[in-house]
This record gives structure tokens, sequence and C-alpha cells, in this order.
């Protein structure tokens, strides 16, 4: 049984990471075990259940959209509703539901809590959305909460972590994920690869998504994988050859640029925190590869973008940018450019 405390408590620590880390999800697929104290009748019907499933699937578009801001302080609003409702003896096809809104929701919570840097918070409400996946017997999306989990090591930099979340994610759906959550998981795997310098190793799983995503035309997935497309793996490449760039940018600069430009041409605006973080990755490809003019254009449409989206990530990114458009002899248009980053960032 989750409750009340356990889905919304709020911790400040720094975030876990290697084996702290790993013993929680290590019993993700074992048969979840039996709750045996005594709870009050629950009354919720198939209408409530839908209106609540559409309510996760509203705050999972929203945070896809935007990212965080105040609508996280309404997911776990909701999120601390539902498993009010747990605390009731519900019947099993609603109790298996309500558990599947829960992991959803608390998932969604995970992605704006790191998303706006609250490490640890988001770790608490990973685990939250893995139990409850877990005791709504849906493995797939335990896997996709185990690839979040993984994103996170990435950006805290420990790769290795997230290697052995995604290789737990993937023995846990490897004869029964469709693919777009196959090409998803590869991705992850790539990522962990670049950030450890395994080149080789990168491209061998950039290569296993791409193929596993050639074939998702006409397979029907769950809807929180539907974003994970052509442009949403372009982006996703791009931003790791981008990462390995940043250590030698003649050999991976120009391919960054490609994938993240494929990206750009092809995302609609209801993936705004995505679209800004593209063009974030575009302008700082124009540096190394001395092209100025591109450099002040890109970085223009980027302040652009993260204008309208909330995400403390794409502000992250957006100030690392900055120092890049600093110097003595930038040209008139990237000091405007310059000058555009800082009034925003100051906002």
């Amino acid at each position: 049984m989750i409750n009340r405390r356990a889905a919304t408590r709020a911790l400040s620590a720094a975030a876990v990471t290697g084996t702290a880390l790993l013993d929680a999800p290590e019993g993700w697929l074992q048969p979840a075990s039996a709750e045996d104290k005594p709870r009050h009748r629950g009354r919720l019907g198939e209408r409530d259940l839908n209106a609540l499933e559409a309510t996760a699937r509203a705050f999972r578009t929203w945070d896809h959209q935007y990212g965080g801001g105040l609508r996280r302080k309404a997911i776990l609003g909701q999120l601390s509703e539902v498993a009010a409702a747990l605390e009731e003896h519900q019947r099993a096809p609603i109790e298996r539901r309500l558990y599947g809104v829960m992991a959803q929701l608390a998932g969604s919570a995970a992605s704006m809590a790191w998303d706006a840097g609250q490490q640890r918070r988001a770790q608490d409400y990973y685990r939250v959305a893995l139990r409850a996946a877990h005791a709504a017997g849906d493995t797939h999306f335990g896997a996709n909460v185990l690839a979040g989990t993984a994103r996170q090591m990435l950006y805290v930099n420990h790769p290795q972590d997230a290697l052995e979340l995604v290789r737990l994610a993937q023995d846990g759906v490897r004869t029964s994920a469709g693919p777009r959550l196959r090409a998803m998981l590869h991705t992850r795997e790539a990522w962990a690869y670049a950030a450890m310098g395994r080149h080789a190793a990168f491209h061998r799983a950039t290569r296993h998504a791409e193929d596993a995503l050639s074939s998702a035309a006409g397979v029907e997935e769950p809807y929180w994988i539907h974003y994970f497309d052509t442009a949403e793996f372009a982006g996703v490449t791009g931003g790791r050859l981008l990462d390995l760039a940043r250590i030698d940018p003649h050999e991976h600069a120009a391919a960054a640029s490609q994938e993240i430009r494929a990206a750009l041409g092809q995302r609609g605006p209801e993936a705004s925190r995505s679209h800004a973080l593209d063009w974030i990755g575009l302008a700082e490809c124009s540096f190394p590869l001395g092209d100025v003019t591109g450099a002040a254009e890109t970085t223009h449409h980027a302040v652009n973008a993260a204008a309208h989206t909330q995400s403390g990530r794409v502000r992250q990114q957006l100030g690392q940018l900055y120092p890049s458009t600093v110097g003595r002899d930038v040209p008139g248009p990237l000091r405007a450019a310059r000058d555009n980053i800082r009034d925003l960032l100051a906002t």
C-alpha cells in the first residue's frame, strides 16, 4: 500500500547513486505483495476512473510541452487524492487501474521535479511510480519509469548507474515491448555509452534504436510513448553527438547539427520544451563550426523558444550557452543575442 505520506513526501538531500539507487528497483519484476490491513469500502466506478486517467494524461502532456512550473503543485494534489482512494477497499479492476493512474501521476511529478533541479524529490516520485506500476501489473510503464530515473542519473553525471537502470528496464520488457519503447530504451543506453566515452557502443545502440523505430508504423502502443517518434529520435541523437562534440568538436559538431536540424524540422508546438532545447543545442553547435552568423541567428531562436516554456532545464542550458556569446570581438548580432539571454534569465 502506498499512502499519502509516501506519495507526497519531499526530501532535499543529494541524489542517491550507486548500489543504494539500484536496491529498490531490483525487485520490480517480483509479484506484488498483498495488503492485509482492513480498509473501508471504496465507491469509485468506471466513470471516475476514466476521468482520473484523462487527468493523468493531461498532466503528462503539460509536462512534455511546458515543463514543471506551477502545474507540479496541481499534480501533487491529484496524486494525494489517488493515494487516499487506494487506502479504501476498491473492486480489484478499479484498484488495478488506480495504481496505473498513480504510476503515471508520480512519473510526471518526478519528471517535473528533476526538470526543476530537485533531484532527491524526483527520485522519491520515481520510486512511487515504479511501485505503483508494479502493483498495476504494468511492466511497460515500469520500464519507462526506470528509463526516466536513468535519464536523471545521466544529468547528474552517473552514467554507469544509468546504464544499469536501462538494462534492468530492458530485461523486464525484452519480449513484450513495442518498437517505440524499445527504441527509447536503446537511446537511453546510447546516452550512457556516450557519457562514458564509449563511441562504438554509442553508435551500435543508436542503430538498434533506429531499427526498432523503423517498424513502429501501425503498431498500437500506450499513449505515453507516442512522443517517441523520428523527431524525438533525431533530437536525442543530436544531443548526444553534441555531448561528444564538447570533447571533440571537429569530429562530432557537424553531425550533431544535422540531427538537431532534422528534429527541428519535424517537431510540433506540442513539444515546446524539446523545441527550445533543440535550438539551444543547434546554437551551441554553431560556435565550434565557426559559423558566427548562424550562432547569432540560432541563439535568437533559442531565446524565443525558451520564453514559451517554464522548464528549469531549458533555462539552465541557456545559461550554459551564454559564455559562448561573450568576448571582446563578438559581432553586433551576437551581442544582441547575448543580451536577450541575459534579459530572459533575469525574469
